[in-house]
């Protein structure tokens, strides 16, 4: 896990454009995608089936946006989040791994955050936001503290999410 960072991977490109060199990436690989949302509630589902022709690559998204949803949905502990929050590094690891066990994917990203405007708190101020993607090759997390509002830090969110999986696929190392 890499520390706590406001770098913004791929800014040049939108989250549409990455969504496009993902899917040829899987394609090629014949390798399928799950998602797995909380705060972005389905915009990494929805970025991803605006493409036509993404049922070759995108298998299911999960919106887990209550705690229960992500217990029942995925199989996170919910001492787990008693423990650290649902905004959190453990979390999300288990969110993306639960994907990857609830699905037949082989790739899957997973988000957690406060997108606000209310909700943070000292530790964890609005903006906070926790990414996990998971390869064979192991699973990664990141967390980013995104400013703006509400619909800003969700965008913000899916772009940063969809930019790591094209990189960690792009790369084929661990994290």
């Amino acid at each position: 896990m890499k520390a706590a960072t406001n770098l913004l991977l791929h800014q040049e490109l939108s989250a549409h454009d990455i969504c496009g060199l993902i899917a040829n990436i899987l394609i090629k690989k014949k390798w399928l995608l799950a998602s797995a949302e909380s705060c972005t509630g389905g915009l990494i589902a929805a970025t991803c089936t605006d493409l036509s022709g993404s049922s070759a690559w995108f298998e299911r998204g999960f919106v887990t946006y209550s705690n229960a949803a992500k217990t029942q949905l995925l199989g996170v502990d919910a001492a787990l989040m008693a423990q650290n929050g649902a905004v959190s590094e453990p979390v999300v690891r288990a969110m993306v791994s639960g994907a990857l066990a609830r699905s037949p994917a082989q790739v899957a990203v997973a988000v957690t955050g406060i997108a606000g405007p209310t909700g943070g708190s000292i530790d964890k101020p609005v903006g906070t936001v926790w990414l996990g993607w998971a390869t064979p090759v192991g699973v990664c997390s990141q967390r980013y503290i995104l400013a703006g509002d509400r619909a800003t830090v969700r965008a913000a969110t899916v772009h940063q999410a969809l930019a790591h999986v094209l990189q960690q696929l792009t790369k084929d190392a661990a994290c």
